[in-house]
């Protein structure tokens, strides 16, 4: 490797273009909520066998106990769409206490309808977190940065999912076991709100009209995106829709499935998890960049493909040569291609609506995933295996491909002229 390799990787991990430092300001605190997101999301999952029998969770209510959880969207999605009439910040600072407060709680569940509980209002909380830091990253970055942004939201969900694996490894010897990690989370999300008081309100919020905005309900302004924007949104809610059915069982029971499957120890997934998130680091941020310079739609094709190709074959008694590289590509796959399709709802309408269609993209793409979700536990009765059960959702990603060929290549332009506001 030559002397100004390092150089030019650095170079590789910048925006494209000159985004200033109240904006790198605006991706940093939005990306410590992206970081804490991926960190919850695996918790569970790396944590699955160790909750289910501490809390008595049959094994075929499993995922549906998951579905359960996702339920939260419901309440998320009104929590979120708000921000359109009171504002991004708000709502953000709202967001983050709520969900380090229930984080925190869910650490001392004596069973599982109080784990439960806790668990529902934390997804409350950071639902609503993420459908809002898609909306500010939309709204900030500069029109040849926006891909570039969304890998950087999916760089720190990576980030928060190593951390995940890296305290998972010493499940074992943790006080208190699996509620140290809840605990041990909670902390810096606390830290990251007080932070977070310096956020400022977008500059597209902040010059549209806010008093003609608050006379309407949400009820309304659904009616109204509806009438104005029919095709691109339902395209875009479809390929969210198909995307959640098919990949929220695989990313939810990936690394219960090294356990028990493949048999690997905690130690040994943190040893996958830890290099093979470092690796997909890299590659989210270069997914990004090439959807800037690509278009942000074969690439978002490409990263659904991927993951769906690589979850049906990592579910599929992979070779054990296969195991870590097939975990890698999947998640590489549904991070980027998450975040990409998150975009596209956001980048297609005007920023009246943008909180609002983008709190509806998420809770489509959760509540298609619960079903997937309850469904697999019927399938994991048919079958007694969790394998083939998984195989079958994954079915779903080519209606992804195709409701993704239907909308609008949104690379390299303005939103006002994608949108017009």
């Amino acid at each position: 490797m030559s002397d100004d390799a390092p150089a030019r990787v650095l170079r590789f991990l910048q925006p494209p273009v000159e985004i200033g430092r109240r904006t790198e300001r605006i991706v940093l605190l939005v990306g410590a909520a992206a970081l804490f997101a991926g960190y919850d999301v695996l918790i569970f999952g790396l944590a699955t066998s160790q909750i289910q029998h501490s809390l008595g969770i049959a094994e075929n209510q499993i995922a549906p106990t998951l579905a359960m959880f996702r339920a939260a969207a419901i309440v998320a999605l009104l929590l979120a769409a708000s921000a359109d009439l009171v504002g991004r910040r708000r709502l953000l600072l709202m967001t983050i206490f709520g969900q380090a407060i229930f984080t925190f709680a869910s650490a001392f569940a004596p069973d599982f309808h109080a784990f439960a509980a806790t668990q529902i209002l934390t997804r409350i909380f950071g639902y609503a977190e993420e459908m809002l830091c898609f909306v500010v990253i939309a709204e900030e970055i500069a029109a040849g940065a926006r891909g570039w942004a969304n890998g950087a939201l999916t760089f720190f969900y990576f980030t928060g999912a190593g951390f995940a694996a890296g305290l998972f490894g010493a499940v074992n010897i943790l006080p208190y076991g699996w509620r140290a990690l809840y605990f041990i989370g909670a902390i810096p999300i606390f830290l990251v709100g007080l932070l977070r008081r310096r956020l400022p309100e977008t500059r597209r919020f902040e010059t549209q009209s806010p008093a003609g905005l608050k006379k309407e309900a949400a009820f309304e302004l659904l009616k109204a995106l509806a009438r104005e924007y029919p095709r691109r949104v339902a395209a875009a809610i479809t390929a969210a829709a198909a995307f959640g059915f098919a990949l929220s069982c695989p990313t939810f029971l990936a690394q219960k499935y090294l356990q028990e499957t493949y048999h690997y120890t905690p130690g040994q997934v943190s040893a996958i998890l830890i290099p093979g998130g470092l690796i997909a680091l890299f590659l989210s941020i270069a997914a990004g960049r090439l959807s800037d310079r690509l278009g942000r739609k074969p690439v978002a094709m490409g990263m659904a493909a991927l993951a769906g190709v690589s979850f049906f074959l990592f579910f599929d008694s992979a070779p054990a040569w296969a195991v870590a590289p097939l975990w890698v590509l999947g998640f590489l796959g549904f991070f980027s291609g998450d975040a990409l399709i998150a975009g596209f709802a956001l980048e297609i309408v005007p920023t009246q609506y943008r909180a609002t269609v983008g709190a509806l993209r998420y809770v489509i793409e959760i509540g298609f995933g619960a079903v997937a979700l309850t469904l697999e536990g019927h399938l994991y009765d048919h079958f007694q295996a969790h394998g083939p059960a998984v195989q079958w959702m994954l079915a779903a990603i080519p209606v992804t491909l195709v409701a993704i060929l239907l909308l609008p290549e949104p690379a390299g332009k303005t939103l006002e002229e994608l949108s017009g506001g």
